[in-house]
Parts: C-alpha cells; structure tokens; sequence
C-alpha cells in the first residue's frame, strides 16, 4: 500500500539515480524501512534480484508514482516468483500496469487478486454515461512540478499544500522539499495567483497540508506530521496527526493536538462542515478495514470536545484507502479511494446520504475527472458548480479547477452478439440502430468482445438489428420512457442459414450454397422452361423468407463446346435465372449473375471423353449465399 498517501498524499519524482557505490541488502532495507523510497530505490537497482529485493524496488516506485519503473520490478517479480507473491503486491502491479494504460494485463491481475472478471475501459465508459455530472478541467499551474494538492476553500481566496518551498530540507521519501500550507486567489483563467506561505505559526519544519476552515474562517484544522518516527512493524514511520489553530487579534494562534490523533496511526485529510459540527478525516487507527485508510467521523460538541471517532462503514470503506473527504450542504459526500471499482489508483467518487452518517453506495464519478493515475482531494462550491481537486497525471501532483455540468440524460443501450446454436460471440457483425421510422441512426462494427452499445434519448422507440454474413438478422424494438438513465442488455441472438434450413449446407472450402435440383436447359437455349422455374421458385421462397440474404447464381456448361461458345452460354443461363427472380420481386441489388462456362466441372473427364450422364452432372447451375 502506499503509505504516504495514507499520511500526506506527498508527490514526488524519481529523476536520476545517485552515483554507484557498493550497497548490502541490509542497507538497502534500512533505507525502504526509513521510506527513503529514493535512495532506498538506488540500492536495489545495484543488487541481485532476489524476491524481496524486486518487491521493495517496485514498492519504491509505485510509493512515488514512477509506474514504469514499478511496471518493470513488479514484471520481473512475477516472472520468476509468481507462485510464491504476497496477494497485495497483485492489486500494487495491477494499479501499476492501469497507471501506464496497459488495461489488458492491469486486469488480468486486478481479475487473479479479486477473483472475479474486470474490464476497466467498459466499466468506465458505462459509468461515465451514468453520472449526473461531467466536468470540464483546468489546471491551475503552469508549472507542473510544485506538487500542489490539498486545496480548501478560505474566504475569497484558497489554501493548499505544496512543496514549492525549495529552501527547505529534502523530505527522504521522495527527496523533495517538506510541505508547508500557501494560501492564493484564483484569477478568470482558473490559474493560482498572488500564492504567499501560510502563517509562520502554521508553517514548521514538518509537513503541514490539508487544511479546513470554520464559516466565519476563525478556526482551523490541518495535518501536521508527527516529532518523531515510531517503528510499526518493520517501518519507522512519522505519523500524521491533526492540529486545531484560531485566529485570535488578526493572527493565527492556540495551535493544539486533536486528542484522537496518535503516534501509533495516522489521522488526515480533516474537512470541517459548514455548521462546524463534524470534522471528517481519513484514518488507519484500529478498527479500520484492512488496516489501511478508511473515513471516520466526530462531533464537534459546544464546550469544544470531541465524540469518539465513527467509522463510515463498509458501504464507504474498504480494505484499501479512502480519503479526502468533502461534504455538500445536503450531506452528499465526496471522497478518494483505490477500493471502489474505478480507473485504476484513486479515484473520486460520490455517495448520496441516507440518513445521519449513513451513505449509499459510492457512485464513480467518471472518466471526465477521473484519469488512470491518482485523483482525490474533491471540493465544491454549489453555488457557482466550479470547483478543485487535485492529480498526478501529469508526473506531478497538481491542483486542477473544474465547471461541473449537467450530464446530458442519455440512454445506454449495450449487448452481444452470439451465435443462437453455439452462443458464441461473434466479433465481426454489424449492429443497426434505426428510429420508430426506420431511419438508420448508428451503425457499429462489433469489436473482439462481440458486444456494442448505443446512445438514445429519452421517450422515443427504437429497433436494433445484428447483421453478420451467412446469418439471418436478429432484431429487437425497444423504448426509452422510463424516467432517469436506463440500461437495455440486448443479447442478439443470430441463427446460420445453415443451421436454418437442410437445403442450405457448408461446403468444405467454407462456401455456403443452397443446393437445389438442377436446372435444365434446351441445346443452345437459356430460357426458363417449367421445369426450371419450378426450382427457381423454391429459391424465391428462400429468397423472401430472408429479405437480407445475397445470392451468386452460376451457371456451368460441359465442355462439347468451344471455350468462348461455353462461356458465352453460361452468362446467358445465369442472366436468365437472375431475371426469373428480379421480375418475380427480388431486389436486383441481392443478386449477381456469374457464367463459368466449363471452367469448374465437376468430373474431370480423362482425355475429355467424358460419357453423355458425366457431361449432365458439369451442365448445372449453384446458387452461393454471398452474404
């Protein structure tokens, strides 16, 4: 798990690895212990690779969101210990491998940890339509590697968390400058201006981030890390606490611990609601799900204490992390996690308020804000539908500004098609959407997966038809009036004609033909005699039971004759079928008339002696489906 996301979501970026020297694994674990994740990185690139050894390097840069690299470790792991991995490094390299937009191989492991099937690009795709809102983007720096994040709303103006202050000691995990809180407006543009260090008594030599603000902007929660590094488990680790400040004579002062916060876990990411009566925060403190971040919350009574901190539950929290929460004036809460199906890493999600700290099931918030990479710290101002949060798509935390919209209402139609006999996808077909009129809307090529999907709108009827050669359509009609979104799962179902009718068969070389009694021909003649149109009448009943069928009418001669004279004929014989069919209602666009003359016997005579019933059998006509 990321630990620093669970302490202070601090980013960094591995740039250039130090000058060689000679390293032990000892040393090297000493420094991954410490979460000198940089350095601790430069060892183990020295070492053999040993299991611990490629686990620890790829936890260093996944911990730093250096994907690649981790993608390249965590490879190595899997391809020589595979059997033998912790479970959670799987969901680690899963995320890593999303990180790089590999979604195949991310979930194929995602798939092997969870046990169950994901598919990243279609669940996000559906979820996307099936949000209440889309967001456009913006961000607010035009540097892109001040490690901005933890953005609140103070006043008029914003504060936030940034390591910009390149003055200050490097922080080991990622060998960046320690956080400290700036406040800043924000021009037209969406761009951060006028950005001056928080107060001096806020400021430390220790991190500060995250901070939240009373209504009337006297009181103030923050995180601050811990004095000193306590050793849980094999780590030594600086734990993240909260602090309350007041602004007293113009100036902030009376900074005190929150009593809940520990030395032996982590409380963060406080946001304190309008009426100043719940400060919710992010904690791995006993009780949590899996031991990793989970949401709690407190009441804040009158007299200035403070309820016993209340997990969020099961709905909200899982057994990774979640955090960064953010309240509406309605109760709906919005916060980060990597637990919830998303993107992959962290992404920003919405749950609706049932009743007092109780929340329905969390809604992704979608691929317009959610990237591949880490998107939390969500904030919203409801009366403009503008808005922060912050990412590292780009390498770096950043802080981004968004103008929240309407989604527009619209109707997912998805499906399959399958094979009505073998219920086998069938990757290939043709897939049309048409209105009540019959006006072609949308037409789709079915991908690999042998499923489509299609936008509608609301209170209208529709009709899909799956098309694939050699198959009879399917179709289904549907309509859009039911109230909100609306998903329709179509199974499109599609039967062979082969498997349709006994006349119709499969040939060897993979042709299909509906095999009829042959048709004769008077000597040097090509018109339809009764006896003739009595077959062709039986593939004009085929024909009109199957108003999408395309045939090829050959025609075939003996070989008594010349070449040219042979050839000539049997174009003439074919016309002469496909005419027959065009003046009894088919549609000449259905049908081609082809004359092989005697090019394609079906006996092969020896010297071309062949007897008066083998020149029969050459002398006859195919009707070959085309489509």
């Amino acid at each position: 798990m990321k630990k620093l996301y669970y302490i202070l979501f601090v980013f960094c970026s591995i740039t250039t690895l130090f000058p060689q020297k000679k390293v032990s694994v000892k040393k090297a674990n000493a420094l991954f212990s410490s979460k000198s994740y940089v350095k601790a990185a430069e060892a183990y690139e020295q070492l053999p690779q040993s299991k611990q050894v490629l686990q620890n390097l790829g936890d260093c840069y996944y911990n730093n969101f250096q994907m690649t690299n981790a993608v390249r470790a965590y490879g190595q792991l899997f391809f020589s210990y595979k059997d033998s991995v912790n479970k959670e490094v799987y969901f680690r390299y899963a995320n890593a491998l999303k990180g790089i937009n590999n979604f195949d191989k991310g979930d194929a492991v995602m798939s092997e940890y969870l046990g169950y099937e994901q598919n990243t690009p279609k669940f996000m795709k559906n979820i996307t339509r099936n949000t209440p809102n889309s967001f456009k983007l913006q961000m607010m720096s035009k540097n892109k590697t001040n490690g901005d994040f933890g953005i609140s709303f103070y006043g008029d103006k914003v504060v936030f968390a940034s390591n910009r202050n390149a003055a200050e000691k490097a922080y080991g995990w990622n060998d960046r400058p320690y956080l400290d809180l700036f406040s800043a407006s924000v021009d037209d543009k969406g761009q951060l201006v006028k950005v001056e260090p928080f107060s001096e008594v806020i400021n430390t030599k220790k991190h500060e981030s995250n901070a939240t603000f009373s209504a009337d902007g006297k009181t103030m929660y923050f995180n601050r890390s811990g004095e000193k590094q306590v050793k849980i488990g094999n780590e030594k680790v600086a734990m993240i606490k909260i602090y309350k400040a007041e602004f007293v004579n113009g100036k902030w002062d009376k900074v005190t611990l929150l009593p809940f916060s520990s030395d032996t876990y982590s409380v963060e990411h406080p946001f304190l609601t309008k009426d100043g009566k719940k400060l919710y925060f992010a904690s791995d403190m006993p009780g949590s799900f899996g031991g990793s971040m989970d949401i709690y919350v407190v009441d804040v009574n009158d007299d200035g204490t403070y309820s016993k901190p209340m997990n969020l539950g099961e709905k909200i929290n899982t057994i990774h992390r979640e955090q960064f929460p953010f309240l509406t004036t309605d109760g709906t809460l919005y916060f980060a996690s990597d637990g919830h199906q998303g993107n992959g890493n962290l992404d920003i999600f919405m749950s609706q308020k049932l009743s007092d700290n109780e929340y329905d099931k969390p809604l992704n918030l979608g691929a317009t804000i959610n990237s591949e990479m880490d998107d939390f710290n969500f904030i919203l101002d409801e009366k403009t539908n503008k808005g922060y949060f912050a990412s590292n798509r780009t390498g770096d935390d950043n802080l981004y500004t968004f103008i929240q919209e309407d989604n527009k209402l619209q109707y997912l139609v998805e499906g399959e098609v399958r094979d009505v006999k073998t219920t086998e996808l069938l990757p290939g077909a043709r897939v049309k959407l048409f209105d009540d009129k019959g006006t072609l809307l949308e037409e789709i090529l079915v991908g690999k997966d042998g499923t489509f999907d299609f936008n509608t709108e609301p209170n209208k009827k529709y009709k899909i038809m799956a098309f694939k050669d050699f198959y009879i359509p399917a179709e289904a009609e549907f309509d859009t009036s039911q109230k909100g979104k609306v998903y329709i799962d179509l199974q499109m179902k599609v039967q062979s004609y082969y498997d349709a009718e006994d006349i119709i068969n499969k040939q060897a070389d993979g042709t299909i033909l509906i095999e009829l009694e042959n048709i004769y021909f008077d000597l040097d003649k090509w018109n339809i005699k009764p006896q003739a149109a009595e077959v062709l009448n039986v593939l004009l009943g085929i024909l009109k039971k199957y108003p999408y069928m395309e045939i090829e009418i050959g025609a075939h001669t003996d070989s008594r004759a010349s070449d040219m004279y042979n050839l000539r004929l049997s174009n003439k014989r074919a016309a002469s079928a496909l005419e027959y069919l065009v003046q009894n209602g088919i549609d000449r666009k259905r049908l081609r008339s082809v004359g092989y003359g005697e090019t394609k016997p079906l006996i092969i005579c020896p010297k071309n002696d062949c007897t008066p019933a083998e020149h029969a059998t050459n002398r006859r006509c195919t009707f070959m489906i085309l489509k």
